[in-house]
């Protein structure tokens, strides 16, 4: 603190205050915003520019303030005083400026004049920066113009080599011809660059040694690179670069044309310097039965407008996209001059079946006899009697429901004898007509008791159809009913003529039951296959057909095969109808199982994926490739052949609708599941067969195996009836039909499934009415009776009338009404009928219009069951 006097003798004290110098930093805080609302506050510093003494302030700077104390002097002026207040008012207070001192002065020069030191030191700082950063910039600047300069010479010297080179093949072209062409175009390319003037290729010299180094003038300086001399003026080029993934996030690059580009360019342009007519390419085209535009338009090297010329000049309009069938395509390739080679979808199967064996290498097979006939006529049991076997006490009803082949060894010759049985039920038509088409031989027994019936006839047909011969076995004639010579007379009407009647047919006589005579035909069978000398190749793969296909539960599909070439063995992939495997197990006719089967050797196959179709060819491939292949086009196939079938049934919805309404036929559902396909083939067959105008059965589902929840679920959203033949429903498909209420239906004997289908059916019909005429009444006279109506006073003319029949009311031979009697009344009592020739009175229900002379006609109406 500094006392001071005032005038008035008061004493202040005034604060005193160390002197410094003003920062020249301006500091503050500036909020920054960002993108999705982000902010940031930053401190932000503003540095004044220091002046050193004797500088001239700029013009447009505000004026600095005066100093408080001047420079100081050697000579000491007078004490400089701060002036005082000349009054202040009472109750404040005043200051009072006072003299500085000496240590002040001298503290605030020391001050002043360091500060004049360290800004010399500052600026002088900043200059060498400055000198230092402006040498930096300018070698940076030299090495790019040389690097330019560089790439410029470089792009000039390809262009002119380019030019000179196509300059060199054009006049090569012109004097020499095409075949020294080349050769004089090399020698000049040769020859410019060795014409380059001598800084080309000083230049290129140092370019191949590394980067040119940037030479420095006296003191430091940078002197700018001499650009390379060319010999070609230089012309204005585009500026270009390589695209890169750096050059192409860098925007002062340009990208430059690409080495594909450059010979794409070349190519244009020499074919558009030589006009020698292109030679048109021939190809052969592989053309399937339908093909887009497009396609066959590629197939061809063709354009697709120049194919769509071609159909509108046939008056066809198409676009790009439209399908054209094989025979336009075929014409449209044709035009344009190129070969065709048609292929279709079936084409997968080719190769699979019908290969002709080379005959060095067949060797001899056993023959496949056939068993048919009428039923009931002992086609088993002779079969059983040749092979010392009963199938027959196994089959139900005493009848074969199912095909089946065995082998046996015939004792005199030793060679083996391949038997199928097929049954002779009505409704097997199709095992037969399987079981003819893939034997050798065709036995066709007849009993001699009875003679030839329907199914021997067809038998016959089936026999002459598939072009074998035949083996007549006439058999039961132990039996003292037998007559043979009936049978030989008989078959004379279906052109089969034995040999004792000077035919060519073979007859023998035989007996199962004795087994009389079976050496005598199986001798018959060895001649007859010796006749037809059978002969195979064992080597190849396997051909066969499936005679009989299965689901079991415990092996999965079983397909009983009869293989006719090649040898089947167990891991070959196999293909039958839609279903393919790899074959797991065999097992012969006696249950016994076998690593391989040869040709015409009969047995069960495990392995497929699903059952196939009973009739299907089964072949052996070479690869699950080719397996999936052709069994992929024959689901195709049958999905196409189902849908147009169904199509077919919706097309006609409409008329089924209206005839609904009109005749009421009405449908019997149906799910129908059985052991083998054949018996299921068989049982659809008969049940197709029953179908009126009125009633049909509608086969909801049909398939092998046992019965399911699926065909209980399915039955009972139908309200349909369940058939198992020779299957049984599973434990819970069981449960579940008890619970919902389905009926399941279980039969061993097609006879019986056929009647009893047959008369649930028959239940569906309409009844018939009948109408029985009793007689004719002639009314005299009309009574009216109170309580009761109008009663007419008849006399009966003819019959009998009786009360509560029908009666018709007949005026001028016009039915006026049609009614039933109410009363009958003879004199005073109610009766039930009267005589003719009585009198009587009659009444009828809510109808009283009757005159004298009308005639009563009574009869009686009854209800008749039809029956399919």
């Amino acid at each position: 603190m500094v006392d001071t006097k005032t005038p008035g003798d008061k004493t202040l004290s005034v604060p005193t205050k160390t002197l410094t110098l003003k920062p020249r930093v301006e500091t503050g805080t500036v909020r920054q915003s960002f993108s999705h609302g982000r902010t940031k506050q930053v401190v932000v510093e503003k540095r004044g520019k220091r002046r050193v003494s004797g500088e001239a302030p700029a013009t447009d700077a505000p004026q600095a303030p005066e100093p408080l104390v001047a420079k100081a002097a050697p000579p000491r002026p007078a004490p400089m005083t701060r002036p005082a207040p000349a009054a202040a008012p009472r109750g404040g207070s005043g200051v009072v400026l006072r003299t500085l001192t000496e240590d002040e002065r001298s503290a605030r020069a020391s001050a002043l004049a360091d500060a004049k030191v360290r800004d010399i030191e500052e600026r002088r700082l900043a200059e060498e920066e400055a000198r230092r950063r402006n040498s930096k910039e300018g070698i940076e600047q030299a090495e790019r113009e040389a690097a330019e300069a560089r790439r410029k010479a470089e792009e000039d010297r390809h262009r002119q080599d380019e030019e000179a080179k196509r300059k060199a093949e054009l006049e090569a072209k012109k004097r020499f011809g095409e075949a020294e062409a080349k050769t004089a175009a090399a020698a000049k390319a040769a020859a410019a660059p060795a014409a380059r003037a001598p800084g080309v290729a000083a230049d290129a010299t140092d370019e191949d040694e590394g980067p040119r180094q940037i030479r420095r003038g006296p003191g430091g300086a940078v002197r700018p690179a001499v650009p390379p001399k060319t010999t070609a003026k230089p012309a204005p080029q585009k500026q270009r670069g390589r695209l890169t993934l750096v050059t192409a996030l860098t925007a002062d690059d340009v990208r430059e044309r690409s080495i594909a580009s450059f010979r794409r360019r070349t190519q244009r342009l020499k074919g558009h310097q030589s006009n020698e007519p292109k030679e048109k390419l021939i190809r052969e085209v592989i053309i399937p039965e339908a093909i887009n535009i497009q396609e066959l338009a590629n197939r061809m090297s063709e354009r697709a407008v120049d194919v769509i010329r071609l159909l509108m000049k046939q008056g066809a309009m198409h676009k790009i996209t439209d399908v054209i069938d094989a025979d336009t395509a075929q014409l449209i390739a044709e035009e344009l001059g190129h070969t065709v080679k048609r292929v279709a979808a079936s084409d997968v199967e080719e190769g699979l079946f019908d290969i002709v064996d080379d005959s060095s290498d067949t060797e001899p097979r056993s023959p496949v006899v056939t068993v048919m006939g009428h039923v009931d006529h002992g086609k088993t049991s002779l079969l059983d009697a040749l092979r010392h076997a009963n199938v027959v006490s196994g089959e139900a009803g005493g009848i074969t429901q199912h095909i089946g082949a065995y082998q046996v060894t015939s004792p005199e010759s030793g060679k083996k004898i391949t038997f199928i049985d097929t049954p002779g039920h009505a409704a097997f038509t199709a095992m037969r007509a399987r079981g003819a088409k893939v034997t050798d031989i065709v036995i066709l027994v007849v009993a001699a008791d009875d003679g030839v019936m329907p199914q021997t006839i067809e038998a016959i047909n089936h026999a002459k159809a598939a072009k074998v011969p035949m083996i007549i076995a006439i058999n039961k004639i132990d039996k003292p009913d037998a007559k043979p010579e009936r049978v030989r007379t008989e078959l004379l009407q279906y052109e089969v003529q034995v040999e004792s009647m000077g035919g060519e047919v073979v007859d023998v006589e035989v007996s199962a039951k004795n087994k009389t005579n079976l050496d005598k035909l199986l001798e018959m069978i060895a001649l007859q296959a010796d006749l037809l000398d059978l002969k195979t190749n064992v080597s190849r793969p396997a051909e066969g057909t499936v005679i009989e296909a299965k689901l079991d539960r415990g092996r999965g599909p079983v397909a009983t095969v009869l293989v006719q070439r090649g040898t089947l063995r167990v891991g070959d992939i196999i293909v039958a109808g839609a279903e393919m495997g790899r074959v797991r197990a065999l097992i012969n006719d006696q249950g016994v199982t076998i690593s391989e089967a040869g040709p015409s050797v009969p047995v069960e196959v495990l392995g497929f994926n699903g059952p196939p179709e009973a009739g299907d060819r089964l072949a052996v491939v070479e690869s699950e490739a080719r397996a999936r292949e052709v069994t992929s086009y024959r689901a195709h196939q049958k999905r196409e052949n189902a849908a147009a079938s169904i199509s077919g049934m919706r097309g006609s919805l409409e008329q089924m609708m209206s005839q609904l309404k009109t005749s009421g036929r009405k449908d019997f559902p149906l799910i129908i599941k059985a052991d083998v396909q054949g018996s299921l083939e068989a049982i659809l067959g008969s049940l197709d067969k029953l179908g009126t105008e009125e009633v049909t059965a509608r086969i909801l589902h049909a398939g092998v195996g046992g019965i399911s929840e699926s065909d209980v679920t399915l039955a009972e959203g139908f309200n349909a009836a369940i058939i198992g033949f020779n299957v049984r429903a599973h434990k819970e498909a069981a449960a579940a039909a008890k619970r919902n209420g389905i009926e399941i239906r279980y039969y061993n004997i097609i006879y019986d499934l056929v009647d009893d289908v047959k008369k649930a059916m028959s239940g569906l019909l309409a009844p018939t009415l009948r109408e029985t005429m009793l007689g004719n009444a002639l009314i005299l006279e009309v009574f009216n009776i109170s309580k009761v109506g109008k009663v007419a006073g008849c006399r009966v003319t003819d019959g009998t009338v009786e009360r509560g029949a029908n009666v018709r009311l007949i005026r001028d031979n016009v039915v006026v009404h049609e009614g039933k009697l109410s009363t009958l009344k003879r004199f005073k009592d109610e009766v039930k009928e009267v005589q003719s020739g009585q009198e009587c009175g009659m009444a009828f229900e809510s109808y009283g219009d009757m005159r004298a002379g009308d005639v009563i006609e009574c009869y009686r109406v009854e209800t008749i069951q039809r029956s399919l």
